[in-house]
């Protein structure tokens, strides 16, 4: 493919974009930028017009399975209430009588009151009915939903463990056509249309064979980085397999990945595990002891294999160093949502990444007033970790924040959504950082660089009034083609 007449952005200070240049690609990467290439013969030649050109975006953390089934879901993103999800599953079931219900999106922690399974049972009635908060930490479901799934029926939500077991048995409950092959297409292609090259998937009860198997039947479309829990650790480790390798012969798009590791809870549950205790008197807790985290990290990072430790709470973080440190091992802190300045400097020396998720930032802000007030200064600390030299990567974890980087940049450079001032503005990135975050490491569009590229309609660099002008034009960013290892997954050209 050559792409002729398009400006490069400067995703690393110091790079230039004087002039219009062409890209030509050839076997996944490019291989020569210039002004006037010569078009090899059969190649493809895409007129650029003078759109704006930057490497492919990733988001570094998603659960691709559940993002593919939002569209199915029950949407309870906008109650306010118990009362109001309720109403919202009462007019569903009345419109699908019989039928298995599983909603997705409410958020209780910011609810005057917690909801109970007896008033979801008097409207549920029979039908087994699953509401996954929007945090997918928990879950309110019916007393016939918890018979189905193998629990022990009790009158309040399913948490953490306990609910990210039962989760693997929600296909037999209410089938499995929203994450066939066409459901997980469907998400793909709308990842492509936000100019995403690539991600790193996350999804529970997932691995190696189920991505080898979906790659033969149409799924081929983006990167993928094939993450696995403990659960399929020895599975993984007796494959041969370690970070990087190729999942399917000669093709590089599909790479096994790390090892997740949840060590901790979530805010809007109050079991992030923190060092000092929250405003309701919770301190949260660790999934592991730290013998266990210590014994899990050796094993997978002595079978080659990386580490992404979900850490939320600050004493989740200074536990996960101890054991990078401790282990030598490579990988991520995953979410790193509240942090001291002192581990933010000991994660600038171990060999660990900061996986981050800008937009959670605007659905925590208001609950971490309320039960984190004397640390919000050090929530979603972005300028301490780019300031300190921690490598930093950006992310959305769908399905919990929409899977869009264009969301992610805007709430990294805004730190807000709204007509508010932005929050902590002093721990923001620029649009320049926050987009290098979201390129994978490309430094640019250049001689040797994948092939996964993407054009936009407008400068994603261009000043604004403000931070909150800026963010705007970032959200609803244009895109008007992306490439993936040479061949285009998205054209609106």
């Amino acid at each position: 493919m050559l792409i002729r007449d398009a400006r490069l952005v400067p995703v690393t200070p110091g790079q230039t974009t004087d002039h219009p240049v062409d890209v030509l690609l050839e076997g996944g990467v490019v291989v020569a930028v210039g002004q006037d290439l010569p078009r090899p013969e059969g190649v493809e030649e895409v007129d650029a017009a003078g759109r704006w050109m930057i490497p492919g975006l990733w988001d570094q953390h998603t659960h691709l399975g559940q993002w593919a089934l939002t569209s199915t879901r029950l949407d309870l993103s906008g109650t306010d209430s118990p009362e109001a999800a309720l109403d919202l599953v009462a007019a569903w079931l009345a419109e699908h009588p019989g039928q298995p219900l599983v909603g997705f999106g409410h958020r209780p922690a910011v609810w005057d009151r917690q909801p109970t399974v007896d008033e979801l049972d008097r409207v549920a009635g029979l039908v087994p009915v699953v509401l996954i908060a929007g945090d997918a930490h928990h879950a309110w479901l019916s007393s016939w939903a918890q018979r189905a799934l193998g629990l022990e029926v009790r009158d309040d939500n399913i948490y953490e463990n306990e609910w990210f077991a039962a989760y693997d048995g929600l296909p037999g409950l209410v089938g499995n056509d929203g994450i066939s092959p066409a459901g997980y297409r469907n998400a793909l292609h709308r990842a492509a249309e936000k100019g995403v090259v690539g991600t790193v998937d996350f999804e529970f009860g997932g691995g190696p064979h189920d991505w080898i198997a979906r790659w033969t039947e149409g799924c081929d479309i983006l990167r993928i980085r094939v993450a696995m829990y403990a659960d399929r650790l020895e599975e993984v480790i007796d494959m041969g397999l370690r970070t990087g390798d190729r999942l399917f012969v000669g093709d590089d798009r599909l790479t096994m990945g790390p090892l997740k590791i949840i060590s901790d809870g979530s805010l809007n549950t109050r079991t992030a595990w923190c060092c000092e205790s929250y405003a309701g008197g919770e301190m949260g807790a660790a999934n592991q002891t730290p013998e266990e985290l210590h014994r899990l990290v050796e094993r997978a990072w002595g079978n080659g294999l990386e580490v992404a430790t979900h850490a939320i709470g600050d004493a989740a973080v200074r536990d996960a160093l101890d054991v990078y440190a401790a282990t030598g091992a490579h990988g991520t802190i995953e979410h790193a949502q509240l942090v001291t300045r002192a581990d933010v400097r000991r994660m600038a020396g171990v060999n660990v990444r900061a996986s981050v998720q800008p937009a959670h930032l605007l659905d925590d802000r208001d609950l971490t007033e309320q039960i984190w007030p004397a640390w919000t200064d050090r929530c979603f600390a972005f300028r301490w970790m780019l300031d300190e030299g921690v490598p930093l990567v950006l992310g959305s974890d769908a399905p919990v924040a929409p899977l869009d980087p264009w969301l992610a940049i805007a709430a990294a450079v805004h730190r807000g959504d709204d007509e508010r001032e932005p929050w902590h503005a002093e721990q923001a990135l620029t649009p320049q950082e926050a987009l290098r975050a979201s390129v994978d490491g490309q430094p640019t569009v250049g001689v040797g660089s994948r092939a996964d590229l993407v054009l936009l309609d407008r400068d994603p660099l261009a000043p604004g009034e403000d931070s909150l002008d800026i963010a705007r034009a970032l959200r609803s960013m244009p895109v008007a083609l992306t490439v993936v290892a040479g061949c285009t997954q998205y054209d609106a050209l």
